[in-house]
């Protein structure tokens, strides 16, 4: 079996692309310093898959760390790279740490990647590479715009790395997946998204306002040039997004790569609003949501939905989970981690 190292494999799209991997074959092993993640999920990975997974606690920007992970498994012959701080607000707030964190990480794992000639890297990009687009849907030819926020530049900025690095390392093969809003939870819930203090995300602020840990939620925006005011995004289910992930390391490994760094969307291609998706939560949940409409939040834009025609060619990938069924994990991962809550406090 191939072993394939994923770096935050404790976090929400990193857990679920190790239950895809599993269930396809490969050996796995994580590193995750948990700064931003709990070991929840390995459970919830054994739990499905039936297997065990190793994880490192190291943090990515020391050198020395990373490399002794590597030495420990010598035999890795790829890496996927989500580990990377992720809020658009924060990143605003506090751009310093955003770049430290974001590019120390992927220099530190890229040396590791060039001294023991890991043939395949799989990275995790982001529809935020594209800026404020002029129109939409984007292809992964659009033009890319000056990005938003500084964690759209850490995006950004590691795309340009990773090629700059494979045109002197010719023994690695990169692909790029730039995703669009990962939502929803793995059809068991045994996995799903676990923000670690206030979510940043538009869905689990849904859900927890629906379940009663906020009292309310804020709409950012209602004056954007859209058919109901609110931004427009292109909500995917991480099932879907953790299933490219497997399919573009066997484009890699089946040498099917146009050239040593090719980028593709993940997206549905459907743009929905931020109201849209509340609609749809509401449907599916009988819940009335309790939200108010407020000012614009700096590093958002108006609107971005994908163009994903490469990848369902070229990678094979199909897209199973409409926003229904992304509503519906969701939310039945929220009340799964309610009653887990209220058994612990009853105890």
């Amino acid at each position: 079996m191939a072993k394939i190292l994923v770096t935050g494999g404790c976090g929400y799209i990193g857990s679920h692309t190790i239950v895809d991997l599993l269930e396809n074959g490969y050996d796995v092993i994580s590193v995750d310093d948990q700064s931003r993640s709990t070991p929840y999920p390995l459970t919830g990975i054994q739990l499905i898959t039936g297997k065990k997974i190793k994880n490192y606690k190291v943090d990515l920007k020391n050198f020395d760390e990373t490399l002794a992970v590597f030495q420990e498994n010598p035999d890795i012959t790829g890496v996927i790279h989500f580990a990377a701080y992720k809020a658009v607000g924060e990143s605003v707030e506090q751009p310093l740490m955003y770049y430290e964190n974001n590019i120390g990480s992927l220099i530190s794992i890229l040396k590791c990647v060039k001294e023991f000639s890991v043939p395949y890297f799989v990275f995790s990009s982001s529809c935020t590479v594209y800026g404020n687009p002029e129109t939409s849907p984007v292809t992964e030819e659009t033009v890319l715009q000056a990005a938003a926020s500084p964690y759209g530049a850490t995006k950004k900025m590691g795309e340009e790395i990773l090629k700059d690095f494979t045109a002197i390392s010719s023994a690695t093969s990169v692909t790029l997946l730039r995703y669009f809003n990962p939502v929803g939870a793995h059809p068991s819930c045994l996995i799903g998204e676990l923000p670690l203090g206030k979510p940043q995300n538009l869905v689990p602020v849904i859900t927890q306002t629906a379940i009663g840990k906020l009292p309310r939620m804020m709409v950012y925006g209602s004056d954007y040039d859209t058919r109901d005011g609110s931004r427009i995004r292109d909500y995917i289910h991480v099932s879907d997004i953790a299933r490219a992930h497997t399919l573009a390391l066997e484009y890699l490994s089946a040498g099917k790569n146009k050239s040593s760094c090719e980028v593709f969307n993940l997206g549905t291609g459907i743009g929905i609003t931020v109201l849209e998706a509340i609609q749809s939560f509401e449907k599916v949940s009988g819940v009335k949501l309790n939200y108010e409409m407020g000012p614009r939040r700096p590093g958002d834009i108006k609107a971005i939905y994908a163009n994903n025609e490469k990848a369902v060619a070229l990678l094979g990938w199909q897209i199973k989970y409409d926003i229904t069924e992304m509503m519906r994990t969701a939310w039945a991962w929220e009340q799964k981690i309610k009653q887990e809550e209220e058994s612990i406090s009853s105890n």
